[in-house]
């Protein structure tokens, strides 16, 4: 039966029309299973279409505004963009680059990396060990009611592929930077990652999104296998332009006594979405899905997150604190889900929010979803204003308001940036919420 107006897909055909027409210079057009995958994610893209708030995943976040964007699907390089750093020099094991979606080795530096650990472009692979990406692509997750991760499978063409061998601990951090430069187009990236986190490994992944001037779309997808025993902390920082559309789904497997930890701090973008899927597939596993946002004039910021506990003695936690001013919007959205075997699981969800302004607004959603009898569960969710009686103090004591008012926004995003072990990530969460706090 023909689907009727009102449930019909929204926004597939341009979309379709550039599938089309970059589908046979896409890296990998000679691997057959490679091309069955990307068909699947352009049919399945086709029957979903672009996400609207009928669906209750997006309820909060349409993506109908794309309609009226006419995106290029793919940019020229850039030669003249900004190469901004998160860490200095020497702190970083790995500094690796894309700019404009495409893979810069001239502009990366992979020397530090210890033996056991393989690090190419998503592009790199499908050329030099196409039997990995086949063996990985696709385990964390399928496409049933993802719509973009479809629609990126389809187009899917650069972004980053690691593998850790057991036992590597990888001492100092990985710092992957994706930086956009519209440069007078409206360019479509789909970068594609792949980590594969092997038994009793160790880890840390920070990542910087940034981009320039102008209207673009990054709809990027990153898989994570965390092995049994591994620890992995993947910290990000999202500062795209201030006409982007940055729409991003992890999906993540955790294995017997492993460690998934992930942060993410949201600044830029005209409209983001930040959504992990983590499932505990091994009992002993701990999942920690945290982050911050600040949102200013009209930008819409999206934490969506899911974590799926299908073994026992499993611990997780999701904690999100936000900043919203102007007329900016913040939704959170949280689920757990314990499954009938995750008996004593250890489940904890909260967003804080405080809005400076009548015109900014916070939509949260934290869920349980329980079907085990032997568990400790909790959700929350809170929203206000500075507290007026922490103010009035801080005046009394000679502090003009607008520090006043600084010093406890810094105070309330940096609780939940304390709370990570990895000081080098706290230093740059901290440093991007005190420039924040001065732009504003």
């Amino acid at each position: 039966m023909a689907l009727s107006t009102r449930h019909a897909p929204v926004g597939v055909e341009p979309y379709l029309e550039q599938y089309a027409a970059v589908k046979p210079a896409l890296p990998g057009a000679d691997l057959p299973w490679l091309v069955e995958r990307r068909e699947e994610g352009r049919a399945r893209f086709a029957a979903l279409g672009l996400p609207t708030n009928r669906i209750e995943d997006w309820k909060y976040t349409s993506l109908r505004p794309l309609e009226r964007l006419s995106f290029a699907p793919c940019a020229p390089e850039v030669e003249n963009a900004r190469l901004p750093k998160l860490l200095p020099d020497g702190a970083a094991g790995a500094r690796v680059l894309f700019v404009n979606g495409r893979f810069r080795p001239d502009l990366s530096d992979l020397a530090g990396l210890p033996g056991g650990v393989r690090l190419r472009s998503f592009a790199d692979s499908l050329t030099h060990e196409p039997e990995l990406v086949e063996e990985h692509l696709g385990r964390a997750g399928g496409l049933d009611g993802h719509a973009m991760l479809a629609l990126n499978t389809a187009m899917m063409a650069d972004g980053l592929v690691l593998s850790i061998d057991r036992n590597v601990a990888v001492e100092r951090p990985i710092e992957i930077v994706y930086v956009t430069e519209p440069n007078g187009a409206s360019p479509a990236l789909y970068p594609r990652n792949l980590i594969v986190a092997g038994p009793a490994s160790q880890a840390v992944l920070i990542e910087h999104h940034v981009g320039g001037e102008g209207a673009y779309l990054v709809n990027g997808a990153t898989e994570v296998l965390v092995g049994a025993g591994a620890v992995l902390r993947h910290y990000k920082v999202q500062e795209e332009g201030p006409e982007a559309y940055h729409i991003y789904l992890n999906q993540v497997r955790i294995g017997r006594g492993a460690v998934y930890d992930n942060f993410v701090l949201s600044i830029g973008g005209r409209l983001a979405r930040n959504q992990i899927e983590a499932a505990i597939e091994g009992s002993g596993a701990e999942c920690l899905l945290n982050g911050a946002y600040m949102g200013l004039g009209r930008q819409h910021l999206d934490h969506t997150s899911l974590i799926d506990h299908a073994a026992p003695q499993a611990r997780s936690r999701q904690v999100y604190h936000g900043v919203l001013d102007g007329q900016s919007r913040g939704v959170f959205q949280g689920q757990i889900i314990v499954r009938q075997a995750a008996q004593k699981t250890d489940g904890h969800q909260l967003n804080r929010a405080l809005l400076l302004s009548d015109g900014a607004e916070i939509d949260s959603k934290p869920n349980l979803e329980i079907y085990a009898d032997d568990v400790k569960c909790s959700h929350g969710a809170t929203v206000g204003d500075l507290d007026k009686n922490a103010l009035f103090y801080l005046r009394a004591r000679g502090i003009p308001e607008p520090q006043a008012r600084a010093l406890l926004i810094a105070a309330f995003l940096n609780e939940v940036i304390d709370n990570e072990p990895v000081a080098a990530a706290q230093d740059i969460f901290r440093a991007r919420v005190a420039a924040w706090l001065e732009r504003r």
